[in-house]
Formats: C-alpha cells, structure tokens, sequence
C-alpha cells in the first residue's frame, strides 16, 4: 500500500511541474479603430485594435480600416449599460472592405476562453452580413449587424485553444443577402472560461483525495 501511495504521490507531483511549465491562461480586451489603449470603468485596459505584433497580438496581413460611430441610440446606450460596457468601447470599429477581411491574433496561452464580440453599426441598417470565426471554427455564421447607431453583443463560450495564440476571422459572406459584405468589430473581450476546470484545481483536489485515502 506504501508503495501504491509513493507511485501515485509522484506521478501528482510530476504534473504539478508539467502544469507550472504551461503559459497562464490570460484576459484579453481590443477595441476596433483605436490604435491607442482604453482603460474602461471597471480598470480593465483594452488594447488597440489598429496594432500589429503586440506582446499580446494584434492584428494580421493586413492592417484593418477604421470608422467612426458617431452617435448610439437610447436603447444602445442602455444595453451596453446593463451587458457592463462602457458605451464608449462601441463608437468606432476596425473593418476590411469585401473581399479583404479582417483578421486578429491573441496571445492568450492554451487554455479554453469565452469569448464576447462587440459591435456598433455606423453606416449599413440591417445590411452587413459576414461570417465570426474563431479557431477556424465558424462561431456565428451569416451574421448580420443591428441598425445604424446601434449595438450588438454576442458571446462564444468554452472556445479551446490548442497552442497559445487565438486567431479571430471576420469574413464578408454573400450568403447574407446582405449588400453590405465588409466585415468589422467594436471590441473582442477573451477570458478563461467559467465552463473549463482549472487543471491546477484539480490537482490540488487529486493531492487532497490522496491524503484522506492514506489516512484511512
């Protein structure tokens, strides 16, 4: 039985040293359009959008266009409000003019993330349409954005990444019907998943369980 203990005693303590080597898992923020960072009420920092080769990303192959929302309805303002986001964070957007899209890498580390988009609309009513990826994986498809001066969040959870950078696509799909097709985003927010289970929890659990059984 010693024996089994020290067997099992080992192998946890070697996954502790595994698990220390493992990048943290980290929060990310960007907001479209800015190449300037933003520190929004709650004291989170949200990169900008308009960087490339940042020590947590930036964006990719081609630099994004920006643009300005000038103004948010009553009802934008209040859902950004009540969803925790400065209104701030949704006046200005990074875009590709179709057939270009708009591309972002995030240095996040390997772990699985939620992830939540932001948008305002500036210019097309009901009329942009284009595909959300996320690790190749198409999260949103044929999406299309809200009114003009109008916002939209949408959230993508326990997205799993493999190695530790997160690639985020904005595509324009002509099977929106939409005649708008240039794809865009206000501000992508990535933290580590409230659905995944933290492997250095459990192993602390694992290392608990061990001494209860070798105390009986």
């Amino acid at each position: 039985m010693k024996r089994y203990f020290f067997i099992i005693l080992c192998l946890v303590l070697a996954a502790g040293f595994v698990l220390d080597g493992i990048p943290a898992k980290k929060e990310i923020r960007v907001w479209g359009g800015k190449a300037n960072d933003f520190t929004d009420s709650d004291g989170n920092v949200w990169y900008g959008g308009q960087k490339e080769k940042q020590e947590w990303g930036g964006w990719i192959e081609k630099l994004p266009r920006t643009a300005e929302v000038r103004t948010l309805t009553a009802d934008a303002k209040k859902l950004a409000k009540e969803e925790g986001y400065d209104e701030d964070l949704f006046y200005a957007v990074s875009w590709a003019a179709f057939p270009d899209v708009v591309k972002v890498d995030l240095n996040t580390g390997k772990g699985v993330f939620d992830v939540t988009y932001l948008v305002g609309e500036h210019w097309s009513p009901n009329n942009r349409g284009f595909d959300i990826m996320i690790e190749d994986e198409i999260v949103e498809a044929l999406y299309v954005t809200p009114g003009k001066d109008e916002i939209d969040i949408k959230r993508y959870e326990a997205i799993e990444v493999k190695d530790t950078v997160m690639s985020l696509v904005f595509a324009g799909n002509a099977k929106t019907g939409k005649g708008d097709l240039n794809a865009m985003f206000s501000g992508i927010e990535v933290v580590p998943s409230k659905l995944a289970v933290d492997p250095k929890q459990k192993l602390t659990t694992t290392w608990g369980t061990l001494k209860e059984n070798r105390r009986d």
